[in-house]
């Protein structure tokens, strides 16, 4: 063949339906992660957020991180309807991304310059932007391994990167932008610029949808056989879970004695500075601990941790 031919043939293959579904998939993929950082850090910023409690806002984030927690209940169970309707992928692609779009349209419905209720329930929406958007990560994933050959593996996953950085750009300087346009800025806040820029961002998410539904189920999705059952997986992340719930829990439970507590080292040290990063620090190894002790004790309890040599990470947390 020659040099000519196969050029054409490699070009051909950015044609292919698969390949072109990963970029829109990827794109999809792409919005939600800077809707938490970014877009939100500023917005927050506007509305007169204290730094400290921005920061935390970024904790969400760690879905993205521990999504291996709740991936093998995404890949084996089935949703009602959905899955009969649109196969197991289909089905759990367009559930995450109705997820999202939920989220989104639940940040934009919240002024976080109202009260600290309002902060909570932007913080309610966020955690649940992180979680969805996770989830759909892990489908997009299992996605593109069973819908095409291992030949074709790393263009589907460089298409996918390339869509995902076009969504990282549309939902941070875009949505930044946009704002701006709609009338907001540091200086002079306005709730219903963020607000409209959040439901444009839910809006361009109906292009995953779209996307979702346009593709075909992939022919070798199948569920395979596990070492534990879904009963147990969905312990496992159940403890995950009340861990956090501790993690947060704690947080503000230690509010109050920080405060006192920075007030007396900053006398002691005569640095401000030094006495809050070292207060931060034990506030933060303390309510690490109260997390492990609690997820410890579970874990003690649950099946998963009979068995689990060959799985340095559980393992880890089980002993």
């Amino acid at each position: 063949m020659s040099v000519k031919s196969r050029l054409i043939a490699s070009l051909a293959l950015f044609f292919k339906k698969e390949i072109i579904s990963m970029l829109f998939l990827g794109f999809s993929a792409g919005i939600p992660l800077l809707l938490i950082f970014s877009s939100l850090s500023l917005w927050l910023g506007e509305a007169g957020v204290e730094k400290s409690t921005v920061t935390y806002f970024s904790w969400a984030a760690l879905a993205y991180s521990f999504k291996f927690l709740w991936a093998p209940l995404v890949d084996q169970l089935p949703l009602p309807f959905l899955t009969r309707l649109l196969g197991r992928r289909r089905g759990w692609l367009i559930f995450s991304q109705g997820l999202v779009i939920t989220a989104i349209l639940w940040m934009a419905s919240i002024d976080p310059s109202q009260n600290e209720i309002q902060l909570s329930y932007m913080a309610m929406a966020v955690i649940m932007l992180g979680f969805s958007s996770a989830t759909q990560d892990t489908v997009i994933d299992a996605y593109r391994i069973e819908v095409a050959e291992v030949d074709l593996q790393s263009l589907m996953a460089s298409t996918y990167i390339a869509g995902y950085r076009i969504g990282m750009i549309t939902a941070g300087a875009g949505a930044l932008i946009l704002a701006e346009v709609l009338g907001t800025s540091k200086a002079s806040y306005s709730y219903q610029a963020w607000q409209w820029t959040y439901y444009a961002m839910a809006a361009v998410m109906l292009i995953g949808v779209a996307t979702s539904l346009y593709i075909s189920e992939p022919k070798s999705s199948k569920v395979f056989e596990r070492e534990y059952s879904n009963l147990q997986y969905l312990r496992f992340l159940l403890l995950f879970v009340i861990g956090v719930l501790v993690f947060i829990f704690s947080y503000r439970w230690l509010s109050g004695s920080a405060g006192l507590l920075k007030q007396g080292l900053t006398s002691q040290l005569a640095n401000k500075t030094l006495a809050t990063s070292l207060i931060e620090m034990l506030r933060l190894s303390a309510r690490f601990g109260f997390a492990g002790v609690v997820i410890k004790a579970n874990l003690a309890l649950s099946p998963l941790c009979q068995k689990t040599t060959d799985r340095a990470l559980i393992y880890s947390a089980c002993h």
